[in-house]
């Protein structure tokens, strides 16, 4: 039986406030209610929603073929991507599809529980922070709302991951979604490093690139009138990189590197890539050789979409800014050094918007 909120339903935003959040419906639980019109609170602004004139049809980020990642060439390509695109696609990248199908499917466990098991990992219910169900980005500081449930999973421990993930979700299919794909961004990460003439990962590099991770399964439920809303608004990650696994729907957007750069670029769905793309930390250690790029998601308005991204970072205790290697020749920074859990704070205090994070660490 679909869930309902009364007569009042699309009129009071309270109301939505507390059925989507409150008892843990999400928009998943909006959407089941087959709705003909859009509750007002996702209503974007004018300047928020993708123009079909602003996509950029025929362009494509790199794709780029993993299957002799030794080779030079195939580093030259990850730098070359990181530099001028800030996204790229990774194929033949030794994670199995079993491994990619299998989180998929676990991500569709997940949001096919009742309202009130998933409302036991929402912020006020969830048994640890590192373990949260929500919904939109940030909804306590976004005048207009997201159409995009989340379960977000800091990962400590298998132990830990053991006791606190959601069962549903076949937590051993999610944990081996991450060891997996972890040696893939330690290759990526190692041909990025020797691009900016760091010739050793120790132990303090490697806490300042990965020392710690984050995944999320995202879910986009059917939009009753998606040109009027986002699925995620225009960002760039706070990550040092972001895995994204993708499914067969699309809706990703890059922004372009052409022109006026006011031009988005779909990322197509190709069965058994990862999508890889530069996070904030990345520009910043590397400053501002390697790019983070905003992107978005488009809502849909036939399909159910989902997506699992990576995000792996510094710790949260790690303080972040250019490498010495890269400044060692004289180059001048342009980013101060910042406790990096302070960036992230600022990143999730306000709504998405655009590139404007990175400003807190300009110098």
């Amino acid at each position: 039986m679909a869930p309902t909120i009364g007569d009042r339903q699309f009129t009071d935003s309270s109301i939505i406030t507390n059925f989507i959040i409150n008892r843990g419906n999400g928009v998943k639980g909006l959407s089941e209610m087959g709705l003909k019109a859009l509750p007002k609170p996702y209503i974007q602004p004018l300047e928020e929603r993708l123009c079909i004139s602003k996509i950029v049809p025929q362009q494509s980020i790199p794709i780029i073929d993993m299957s002799h990642w030794k080779n030079p060439q195939v580093a030259s390509a990850v730098c070359d991507a990181a530099e001028k695109w800030g996204f790229f696609q990774i194929v033949n990248h030794d994670v199995p599809v079993e491994v990619l199908d299998n989180v998929k499917d676990a991500t569709y466990r997940f949001f096919d529980l009742p309202a009130d098991q998933k409302n036991k990992y929402s912020k006020e219910n969830s048994a640890s922070n590192n373990v949260r169900f929500g919904t939109s980005f940030s909804p306590e500081a976004e005048k207009s709302l997201e159409w995009k449930d989340y379960l977000s999973l800091f990962f400590v421990s298998e132990e830990e991951a053991s006791m606190l993930w959601p069962p549903v979700c076949r937590r051993e299919q999610v944990l081996d979604y991450i060891r997996r794909t972890e040696v893939v961004i330690k290759k990526l990460l190692q041909m990025l490093m020797e691009g900016l003439n760091v010739k050793e990962i120790d132990e303090t590099k490697r806490s300042l690139l990965m020392g710690s991770i984050r995944t999320n399964l995202n879910y986009y439920p059917i939009c009753p009138d998606p040109e009027l809303t986002v699925g995620v608004g225009r960002h760039s990650d706070v990550s040092t990189l972001t895995i994204l696994l993708q499914d067969e729907i699309g809706g990703l957007y890059v922004r372009g590197n052409q022109g006026d750069g006011d031009n988005w670029i779909h990322v197509p769905p190709i069965k058994g890539s990862l999508v890889i793309n530069v996070g904030d930390a990345l520009q910043i250690l590397s400053n501002s050789r390697y790019k983070s790029v905003e992107h978005r998601v488009i809502a849909n308005g036939t399909k159910n979409r989902i997506s699992v991204p990576i995000f792996v970072n510094p710790k949260p205790t790690d303080i972040i800014g250019p490498l010495v290697e890269v400044l060692q020749n004289g180059e001048k920074p342009i980013y101060k050094q910042v406790l990096y859990s302070d960036y992230v704070k600022h990143f999730f205090r306000k709504a998405h918007d655009g590139k404007k994070t990175v400003e807190f660490a300009e110098i």
